[in-house]
Parts: structure tokens; C-alpha cells; sequence
């Protein structure tokens, strides 16, 4: 299986990893919820300082609370204060992104790879990449606008060039040409 790994988005500046979004405050003293859209929530622990927005600022203190990480900011000493930064993203520098292991991707290096096929012919762009809990199914869009589901089974998807901008799917036939194994031919069921 071919793991890809959320830890969010790109941002708009290709240097940049979205790690989370900011919540409500929490309490009175400043701390903040952040919704973590990160596979390596512990990679909080350890922060010294995040951009939020374009603010970069000095992590005080970091707990953990339900599916919530509550970080308190030096600059935002109080809740009122702290409450300006409700809805702001959180990034940190591509360099600082958590190591993978071989055959692990970033879910953001995988949207808007072209998909080939093994002879080279291009069967779609990645859009999105659906987590099913036994693996990940890549979506593209074909060239002619249909949908192009594949799964992200080392059998399938025989190559990811991040680099290269694409990844290359040897799909079973029934798959790709979009019939179901008992279908014939002509589309009717046998």
C-alpha cells in the first residue's frame, strides 16, 4: 500500500505547510484551540514559535484536549487579545515538515499529478485523495471530465514522481475502462 500522509496543505507559497487552523479560545488566560490538520500532532510538543497568518509568533505553552492541540501565544497574553486570531492558519517552513518513510507522500504532493498510464498516455490530474481506512483512493479528472478512482495499492499505482509532477497506474481493465467484472463487451450483464 502507498500511504499518503495529510498533514494539510500547501499554502500559496510553495515553502509553506499548513499544520493547523486556529478555534475558539479556551479559558481565560490566552490559550487557543487549533484544530490539527496534521498527521504529527506531537510535532506541537515541541514548537518554539508557528506562523499564524503572517505573524510569527512564540509558542508559550502546549496541551492537548479532546481532538483539539491548545497552544498559548507570547504576543496574545490574554483571551480578548487571543481571540483575534480565531480562523487563521498555521504554517511552518517545507523544511520543517516531518520526515517520511519510503513509499509515503504528502497528500498535497499528490494533488496535481498528472496520471499515465504505463505507455505514457495521460488518464486524468489528481484532485483529491480520498481516505477509506484500508487505503487511500487517489481522484482524478480525465481529459474528457469523467472521474478516475485509483487506489493506492502498490499493484495499481507502479510509480510516483513528485519531482516530475506525475505518477504512473497500471489499472485493471475492468477499472479504468469503467465496467464491472460481470459486464461483457457490449455492457450487459452475462
Amino acid at each position: 500500500m502507498i500511504k499518503s500522509l495529510q498533514s494539510a496543505a500547501k499554502t500559496k507559497d510553495k515553502n509553506r505547510i499548513t499544520i493547523g487552523k486556529v478555534g475558539a479560545a479556551h479559558g481565560i488566560k490566552g490559550e487557543m484551540r487549533i484544530i490539527p490538520l496534521t498527521d504529527f500532532t506531537e510535532r506541537f510538543r515541541t514548537m518554539k514559535e508557528v506562523m499564524v497568518g503572517k505573524e510569527l509568533l512564540h509558542i508559550e505553552s502546549c496541551k492537548f484536549h479532546k481532538q483539539y492541540v491548545l497552544l498559548k501565544f507570547a504576543e496574545y497574553p490574554r483571551r480578548e487579545l487571543a481571540e483575534a486570531l480565531t480562523g487563521r492558519m498555521l504554517t511552518i517552513d517545507r523544511s520543517e515538515a516531518a520526515p517520511l518513510e519510503e513509499g509515503e507522500f504528502y497528500t498535497f504532493d499528490i494533488i496535481g499529478l498528472k496520471v499515465l498510464d504505463p505507455e505514457g498516455v495521460e488518464l486524468g490530474t489528481v484532485e483529491n485523495v480520498l481516505r477509506t481506512g484500508s487505503n487511500d483512493v487517489y481522484q482524478a479528472r480525465r481529459p474528457d471530465g469523467g472521474e478516475l478512482l485509483i487506489p493506492a495499492l502498490k499493484a495499481v499505482v507502479k510509480k510516483i514522481d513528485v519531482a516530475g509532477g506525475s505518477m504512473v497506474v497500471d489499472m485493471p481493465e475492468e477499472i479504468s475502462a469503467g465496467k464491472r467484472e460481470d459486464e461483457g463487451a457490449d455492457g450487459h450483464a452475462h
